[in-house]
This record gives C-alpha cells, structure tokens and sequence, in this order.
C-alpha cells in the first residue's frame, strides 16, 4: 500500500494547567513527547483538514458535569441472605442469547458463561433456580430458536444437570418447579415464542411470575426493554433485584461516565453518525478526549468541505456533524479525526487498497478503514489517560485487510489495562474484535449488552432496571 506524507500543519499543542492559551509549547506533529493533558491547535494553517481536529483545551480534570447520567442503585443478590434464598423459587431472567451455527452449536459461549456466577451463588444458597431467556427473534413457536442447544454447555459450566422445560408457562411448567429440589435450575423454553412477552402483557407476566417467589434480573442485555419477563413480573414480585453481572454493568458504565478517572476518553466507530447521535452527544458532556473512526467519519470530512470519493456518506446528517464538532470544540473536548484512511476500489476482502491523507481521497475509492498514522495519534492520545470507553470498529474489521485499525486500537486498549487504566468495551462489533485478538480477559469490563449500553451511555433509563428495588442507602 503507498504510504500516506505525514501530516505537515496538524499541531498537537500540550497546554500547561498555569497558563493561559499563549503559552505553547513548540510545534509537534507526528507524537507527543510530553504527556499529554491537553490538545490543542494554535491556528488553521494551509491544510483545510486541520479544521477537523476540533477543540481548544480540555477542560480541567474534574470539570465535566453529569448531566443526563441515570442513578440506578439497586438492590443486588448478593444483599440477600441464605434466609432469604433457601428453598425460596427464584425466577432468573438471563441473557442467553447466544449466536448458533447451522447445526446449533454454539458459536461463542460468552453470555452463557456471563450469567454463571449469578445462579452458581443462587443455588450454592439452597434457592430453586428458574431460568429465563430469549434467543433470536422467533414469530411464534419456531425450532430453531429452541433454548435445548444451551442446556449441555450450562449444565457443563454449573456442574449440575439443568433441567429443560417444553414451555415457558403452564401446568406441564408448573409441575416441574413443584417437583424441583434445592439447588436445581430449570430452563424455561423461549420467552418470546410467546408474543405477550414484547407487548409487556400483564396477564403473561403474571402467569411467568407464578412460577416464583422472588427475581433476579442478570439480563443487561434486555434490560433497555420493557418485557413482560424483564419489567412485568416485577409487579408481581418482591424483591426484584439485580444479579451480579446486571450490577457490573450499571457499577462500569454508569459509574465510567458519571465518576471517571481522569483524563476520560471515549472512542466512537461503526458505520454511521445517525446510530450514534445520542452516544456522542451525551459523552461530549462528560470525556475530555474523543476519538471517532469507522464510516462516520466521512460525513465528518464531507461537512467540512473534503472530497470522500465513494465513502459512506450520510447526506442528511452533514449539518448535523457541523453542530458536533462545534459542540465539542465549544465543551473544550478534544475531538479527533483520522488524519489517513486505508481507501479500497471497491467494498470487497480483495479490493485494491492504499492509504492516502483523509483530505486526499480520490474520486471512485471508498475509505475502510483508518491509516497507520492515525493509529500512532490515536494511541498517543490514548496513553494520557485513566479511563476508556470503547463503541464500534474503526473499519470494516469483517474484512482482514481493513481490520488494522481496529486490531490496533483492541491491542493498545489491552495495553493500557495491564497498566491500570480503566478499559471498558461495549457494542457487539468492539467486543468481536477484541475477542478475535484475543485480549479480552485483559479489559476492565466487557458489556453483554449493545443496545443496553449505547442507551445507558446515551443516559436514557432501562426499565428493566428501574423496576427493580432500590438499594437501601448507606447511613453517612
């Protein structure tokens, strides 16, 4: 692939905290040789792409507001006593939605393995376990949506023999949680082989309630919706409290944007600006560093007046991406674009590639990933800080050719962890990679759940979560 020229005019300015925005230091440009806690640039210069290096100075360490953080301090399991547990019937909704190949084998087990801790605690207290969950999205009774192809792994992972249901209500259900003893674990049959279960219908969330005497919601990955297995049957139940993976992912995500060690950056890829509008807005109120990559960043380049060639544009979405960089510059977050992209001559695993400046892309080539020297500024970036999140590809990481940047953002990421940085990873597309690089037993936390995080991080409520008790305050 030809090289891209380095990028001659982008400045790069650490700031010191003492002074005002005149005191520089002298002109940097392909890295950082102090760390950096500010981002900056002195003036536009010839290059119009220095323009899409949007921010003034980060604000100071501390200083970002909340705003639009949701408190969900719940009840967890772990706050219930054996007392509470031991012979009592505990209605589980998990998330074991989990992909099957052809045959039904399960492709990847980390849901499954995710919801283990929860109900190995449940029954090592005596509690009678029934689980609950979705898989695909079935109109009506359809086999291939059927949960048995889960049933050998988990009975594997808990070491017991889990039980399967035919169904997820009636009287053939009912005699098998009647004839259960203490420390067993029911499968139920796929919730949403039933239609009342996304219409949130009370009388199917009572019936699912019946079975129990208590819940415990460990489905973070569902808790954005409010079904009859996720929100209904708490009406019915008391107490409904998190299990623990739901509580990691509330204590990392809320706890990431609302109480961050800083500086605090977030990372934002995948395909296009409109997926993740309320993402970015709300994380402007919050990082002080931004880094934006995937093929979002061509309607960036495009409103700034760049020719992107054959890129994925949204054309609608131009002012749009306008107004974020302004807003971000007006927040003081350091917002960074890619400074080259690895363009290809079609959207193939074989197309022709080469890299070139995000301002130099030719007409009839369309931009996959982002360059090498995006990635040494990314990283540079990156290495200032104390906590990360991470939200979508840098490229079409399908795709090896155009999986560098993605590849290399999972190995700093993993990098940094090991070095304490505070390292979170959410969307299903971030999560892929950096299992496929294998450095996701590295990260602080991996979230199960995509749309789950996207909303909890955009600030919206999950009713799956606010239905749920809430967690007694702790005496000051």
């Amino acid at each position: 692939m030809a090289s891209a020229a380095a990028p001659t005019s982008l400045s790069l300015l650490p700031t010191t905290s003492s002074s005002s925005s005149t005191s520089r230091s002298r002109f940097l440009t392909t890295s950082f040789r102090t760390p950096l806690r500010r981002l900056s640039f002195s003036s536009v210069a010839a290059d119009p792409f220095l323009a899409l290096h949007v921010s003034s100075k980060v604000r100071s360490i501390g200083s970002k507001g909340v705003r639009g953080v949701v408190s969900m301090a719940k009840k967890s399991v772990g706050d219930l006593t054996e007392g509470d547990l031991k012979g009592k019937k505990v209605f589980v909704r998990a998330d074991l939605n989990v992909p099957l190949d052809d045959a039904q084998n399960i492709t990847d087990d980390t849901r499954i393995r995710a919801a283990v801790p929860t109900i190995k605690h449940l029954i090592s207290k005596g509690a009678k376990v029934i689980l609950s969950s979705h898989l695909g999205r079935p109109k009506g009774v359809t086999p291939k949506f059927s949960l048995a192809p889960i049933v050998p792994r988990l009975s594997e992972l808990l070491g017991i023999q889990v039980v399967k249901a035919d169904d997820c209500i009636g009287p053939d259900v009912e005699k098998l949680v009647a004839g259960l003893p203490e420390g067993s674990v029911l499968l139920l049959e796929n919730v949403r082989f039933y239609k009342e279960e996304e219409k949130n219908d009370p009388e199917f969330a009572k019936k699912l309630a019946s079975l129990a005497d208590l819940y415990v919601n460990d489905a973070f990955g569902t808790a954005h919706r409010a079904h009859a297995s996720t929100e209904g049957v708490t009406k019915f139940l008391k107490p409904s409290v998190a299990g623990f993976l739901l509580q990691k992912e509330l204590d990392y995500l809320v706890g990431a944007v609302s109480s961050p060690k800083r500086p605090f950056a977030a990372i934002v890829g995948g395909s296009k600006v409109s997926s993740k509008i309320g993402v970015i807005e709300s994380l402007l109120e919050k990082c002080d560093i931004l880094l934006l990559g995937g093929g979002m960043i061509f309607t960036f380049y495009k409103a700034q007046g760049l020719s992107v060639g054959s890129s994925l544009v949204e054309e609608d979405k131009l002012d749009l991406a306008t107004s974020l960089l302004g807003m971000a510059k007006a927040k003081g977050v350091s917002l960074l674009l890619p400074t080259d992209v690895v363009i290809a001559d079609k959207f193939a695993p074989d197309a022709n590639s080469q890299v070139v400046p995000a301002s130099a892309i030719p007409d009839g080539w369309m931009g996959l990933d982002i360059g090498p020297e995006s990635i040494k500024i990314f990283n540079s970036a990156l290495e200032t800080t104390q906590t990360i999140i991470w939200n979508g590809p840098m490229g079409v990481f399908e795709f090896d050719k155009f999986a560098v940047g993605t590849e290399a953002i999972a190995k700093k990421l993993a990098e940094l962890s090991k070095n304490g940085v505070t390292t979170i990873i959410g969307g299903g597309d971030s999560v892929a990679a950096v299992e496929k690089v294998g450095v996701a037993d590295v990260m602080s936390h991996i979230s199960t759940g995509g749309g789950a995080s996207l909303e909890l991080l955009e600030g919206k409520e999950l009713p799956g979560v606010l239905a749920l008790d809430e967690a007694t305050p702790v005496p000051v």
